[in-house]
């Protein structure tokens, strides 16, 4: 009886422990005049539940490890009574080894969101069929955040969702919304997971590994050294960035990394904040400017 029980309460403590992300979700809508509010204050609540209810692996989470993440979604334009155009943004973060500092994994902005959802309908993820733009679109992101994720803690580690993720893409080719498709723009999801995947951005994988592991999770107690490896790294992304300059992965790494860049480099050595903002520049040309900072600081 007793091993009958214990069962059972293992049997729930992994379904109350399965989920993976602890994500808040806010919906704006102050763009769209003369309709029913209720439905953006319903579509909140449904996508908080979606993201953090749904179980997107088979790995155990306790609840203090599930991913921190927050979604924007801003909507501009009301395409009919049921139907939306607006922006996703996406946010998640990790907790450094040692700190209460929480580093920044992701930071998209996505330009291409356009869906059809009515008041009250289920969202379910269904990974055989595509049916809802809106859920092929959340779900996709819950897989590269929490892929990325697994890329900062262990060496390729995100390969299986990223996998999942381009799964949703592939389903998603004869969607009438934008954002899948090679030819919209070189930018959007399928770039996104077609760059992540590809052999030529393995360094990219690479640093995301060693900058957390290598890098600052060791920067509380070997600041010096942690500042060292992120910097060793970075090197590796001269390859992607010149076999693929400014591409969909690199941005993605970039628009996470570039302040927290600033702020690691800024307190280095003068010869090192020298190497660091060159580096920089030359692997991350759009934040030219804000690379200058590291070398103009006190």
């Amino acid at each position: 009886m007793r091993r009958i029980l214990t069962v059972i309460l293992l049997f729930f403590s992994v379904i109350s422990f399965s989920q993976e992300l602890r994500c808040n979700v806010q919906v704006v809508s102050r763009s769209i005049q003369g309709t029913n509010k209720s439905i953006f204050e319903t579509l909140q609540k449904a996508l908080t539940e979606f993201m953090n209810n749904t179980t997107w692996t088979n790995e155990v989470y306790a609840p203090e490890e599930r991913i921190v993440c927050n979604i924007l979604i801003n909507l501009k334009e009301a395409i009919s009574a049921d139907e939306f155009r607006g922006t996703i943004q996406i946010q998640a973060s990790r907790p450094v080894y040692n700190a209460s500092y929480k580093t920044v994994t992701l930071n998209r902005l996505d330009q291409d969101f356009q869906f059809t959802y009515v008041e009250d309908q289920p969202l379910v993820y269904n990974p055989n069929t595509f049916s809802s733009n809106l859920v092929a679109v959340m779900a996709y992101y819950a897989y590269m955040i929490i892929g990325i994720d697994h890329d900062t803690f262990s060496l390729n580690g995100g390969t299986p969702f990223y996998q999942k993720a381009e799964n949703i893409v592939n389903r998603a080719q004869n969607a009438k919304e934008p954002g899948w498709k090679s030819f919209e723009n070189k930018k959007n999801r399928y770039w996104l997971t077609e760059n992540i995947l590809n052999q030529y951005h393995r360094p990219l994988r690479k640093c995301l590994y060693e900058y957390h592991i290598k890098g600052l999770d060791i920067m509380s107690d070997k600041p010096q050294e942690g500042r060292s490896n992120i910097y060793s790294a970075l090197e590796g992304l001269r390859k992607v960035q010149n076999q693929d300059p400014g591409s969909a992965a690199m941005t993605m790494f970039f628009d996470a990394k570039s302040d927290e860049l600033v702020n690691i480099f800024s307190g280095a050595f003068p010869i090192e904040k020298g190497k660091a903002a060159s580096l920089l520049k030359e692997i991350d040309p759009s934040n030219i400017k804000k690379y200058e900072k590291i070398t103009s600081g006190p």
